[in-house]
């Protein structure tokens, strides 16, 4: 497990997933086919339990001002700060070790109990997994 550190704040417009872990493609589709790639934009992964399930966000970092009410999206902030994380690389073959992974990073001691699980896809085979460690 390695510690990332964020600076500032990342702003980020998403579609929810209608399901988890059903409904996860789907929302990543539909996040593609509305938000213009940009290879300077973070791809991400946005999940944590509320209401008794699993509520998951596809979502890409806003790159400009007024860019997420432009493509009619929603918007949340993941907090600057350290994460711990771990990378997966070629996803693809493995998808259920992006779960296990997430299972070890939430039960490390000091995460940020209002946090996020955040994939970080770096490209189409790489992801990172990391969970906010609480505190500044």
């Amino acid at each position: 497990m390695k510690i990332l550190t964020f600076n500032n704040d990342i702003q980020v417009m998403y579609v929810q997933a209608v399901s988890f872990p059903n409904g996860v493609m789907a929302a990543h589709e539909k996040l593609h086919s509305i938000v213009p790639h940009s290879t300077e934009r973070k791809y991400l992964g946005i999940s944590r339990p509320e209401n008794g399930s699993i509520q998951y966000k596809a979502g890409a970092e806003v790159l400009k001002p007024g860019e997420a009410e432009q493509y009619g999206l929603k918007t949340l902030v993941l907090p600057k700060g350290n994460y711990i994380s771990v990378t997966i690389n070629d996803y693809m073959k493995n998808i259920p070790a992006i779960g296990n992974t997430f299972q070890q990073l939430i039960a490390q001691p000091g995460i940020d109990p209002e946090g996020y699980c955040v994939e970080w896809y770096l490209n189409d085979k790489d992801v990172i997994c990391m969970v906010r460690v609480a505190g500044k």
